[in-house]
């Protein structure tokens, strides 16, 4: 190897290879514990490196293999192999199974069998009313109560819902939204009475209101609101929960919508810069506050689609976070990921075929280098799950995980040239439309003194904005599922069960239904709980919520004074809702 030199003919320090710089940083992991002892042979007792690629220089490896620095080590930027040199074989992704129904007490029983069979994290499916802001007791709430999530009205319910579970030891994530911030203040507020200091919870909180208006609907207020919010609790967690990620970016709802792969991509992470751009402008350092940054993507049925949309998703957000953002540091470059199996691509017709569905894309997240899973139950297009098909939805990530051997090598299908193509493809199709959402954000935009547009939060933030008030975003959805939709009825797609090999020999599944009996007593319990408050004190927390909403300071420390004094979840809600307003999403045709 020869020695490089600097324009004064100065000797430098000679560039070590990219596989030698993966090998430092392989048997740095290694001396700190954090590669697994365990089997690392195949089923006929051959042994696997902890990773393959190219041998020799960078500038061979150049020559042989144009374009590689974009491919390049896991553990390297742009990271396009994996955040870890170690990948799973130093430590396998968490199994989050997501689950809720009911009532407090019936989920913490579902959670609790999770964790016991070998479950490595919770994640907390809410109920409708909850999801809107809503108490149980209130009119719009009458007969969705526990039926797709568990009901939460005050932090009385979130301790029942962990109750007997370490907050500080489990990590936790929440699917929620609208309603995010006092949600999470509940979930301190448990940590709390539970003896556990909030400082050391770890988990997410789907905080990204963007996908709302987006794809999924689930709103309380204007955007503007939100975002402050949204603020609010990056830079109260950034100091006082530092573990914790506050903000979790969705796609999996934009692709549950009917996206493409490359919409998914691209939306879901002009939202995570919109989001960037929101702390900068907060003053914030982004080396500090984009770690507390995670995304959730859908993992559906092109198998080597969606391995090459992670990949693009990590290599594009650490280029642009690096590039646009300034951020210096790996963990502010590092695109952390939960994926969930398509619901979408589940079927009631045969619907023990969905057990094959979701392994199929569980190893494509496996493959993909997913840092946390939710596999789907095979009877979620019915119902919310059973106790066996939630059992099945977990065993089929741990058959993945212990027998299947893609643990043992970090990014085995890197230098694929099918899947190196593909992830091209993707990012290529994700930065024009990363174009076309900046350009909506020029849009009747004043230069400054310096000839520059001004925008309030940032460019992309602008562009995110104006694609929503115009409805951009809803339109190229349902364009691609119209796409979809079409191409299935003519049979250019093939669905399994519904427009091929239709005969069968199975039965009607046992699926799991949600009593009356739920609604009633919920109903019931938060009745008794606020006869049995101090109504004084709740009504001066809240008003003091209000007070602050109303000034530039950070809202969470008064939202948590308004849930432990027992306000609820829709007291909170509707109070800011008589000072925000309410959204209407505008009618289009």
């Amino acid at each position: 190897m020869t020695t490089e030199t600097t324009d004064s003919s100065q000797p430098t320090e000679p560039r070590l290879s990219g596989q030698s710089r993966w090998q430092q940083r392989y048997d740095a992991a290694l001396a700190k514990g954090l590669v697994r002892t365990a089997d690392f042979t195949t089923l006929s007792g051959v042994q696997v490196d902890p990773v393959y690629g190219p041998s020799g220089s960078d500038e061979e490896v150049a020559a042989s293999i144009p374009g590689f620095e974009r491919i390049g080590w896991p553990g390297e930027f742009p990271f396009t192999r994996g955040l870890h040199a170690t990948g799973h074989r130093g430590r396998p992704w968490t199994i989050r199974q997501f689950a809720g129904f009911g009532n407090a007490k019936q989920t913490n029983e579902r959670y609790k069998m999770i964790l016991s069979r070998g479950g490595g994290g919770l994640s907390v499916a809410f109920d409708m009313p909850t999801l809107m802001g809503r108490d149980s007791d209130e009119t719009l709430s009458l007969g969705e109560v526990g039926h797709c999530g568990v009901a939460i009205d005050s932090a009385a319910d979130m301790e029942i819902l962990f109750k007997d579970i370490d907050l500080g030891e489990v990590t936790t994530s929440m699917t929620i939204s609208g309603p995010a911030v006092p949600v999470f203040c509940m979930y301190i507020v448990a940590a709390e009475r539970a003896g556990v200091d909030p400082g050391v919870l770890n988990g997410t909180l789907q905080t990204d209101i963007f996908k709302e208006y987006i794809a999924q609907k689930e709103w309380l207020f204007e955007p503007e609101p939100h975002l402050r919010l949204i603020g609010d609790l990056m830079e109260y967690c950034s100091v006082n929960i530092p573990a914790y990620k506050p903000l979790s970016v969705s796609g999996y709802h934009i692709r549950e919508a009917g996206s493409t792969a490359a919409q998914e991509l691209a939306f879901t992470l002009a939202d995570g810069f919109g989001y960037v751009e929101l702390g900068l402008s907060r003053g914030m350092d982004v080396d500090v506050f984009a770690p507390g940054l995670s995304f959730f993507f859908d993992s559906h049925l092109d198998f080597f689609e969606e391995i090459a949309k992670f990949r693009a998703a990590r290599r594009i957000w650490a280029r642009w976070m690096r590039d646009t953002y300034g951020a210096k540091t790996d963990k502010a470059q590092w695109l952390r990921f939960h994926t969930q199996t398509a619901g979408v691509s589940l079927t009631a017709q045969q619907p023990i075929n969905n057990v094959v569905r979701t392994a199929v894309q569980a190893l494509a997240a496996v493959l993909g280098g997913t840092n946390s899973l939710h596999t789907n139950a095979l009877d979620e297009t019915l119902a919310l799950p059973t106790e066996q098909s939630a059992e099945v939805a977990l065993r089929t990530q741990q058959v993945i995980m212990e027998e299947t051997g893609v643990v043992n090598v970090a990014d085995p299908l890197g230098g694929s040239w099918y899947v190196e193509a593909l992830t091209d493809r993707i990012e290529a199709d994700a930065e024009l439309i990363f174009d076309k959402i900046r350009a909506m954000g020029e849009l009747g935009r004043t230069a400054g003194p310096d000839g520059t547009l001004v925008h309030p939060v940032g460019p992309m933030t602008s562009g995110i904005l104006r694609g929503i008030e115009d409805g951009w975003f809803m339109s190229e959805i349902a364009d691609a599922a119209f796409t979809y939709q079409i191409a299935l009825e003519k049979g250019e797609k093939k669905v399994v069960g519904v427009n091929c090999h239709t005969e069968s020999v199975s039965h009607e599944l046992e699926i799991l239904r949600v009593s009356h009996e739920v609604e009633v007593e919920q109903v019931a319990t938060l009745t008794a709980r606020k006869s049995a408050r101090d109504e004084a004190t709740v009504s001066a927390a809240v008003r003091h919520m209000v007070q602050v909403a109303g000034t530039s300071q950070n809202m969470v420390p008064a939202m948590l004074d308004a849930v432990r004094a027992e306000a609820t979840l829709g007291e909170i809600c509707n109070a800011l809702r008589e000072v925000w307003g309410v959204y209407r999403e505008p009618a289009r045709f």
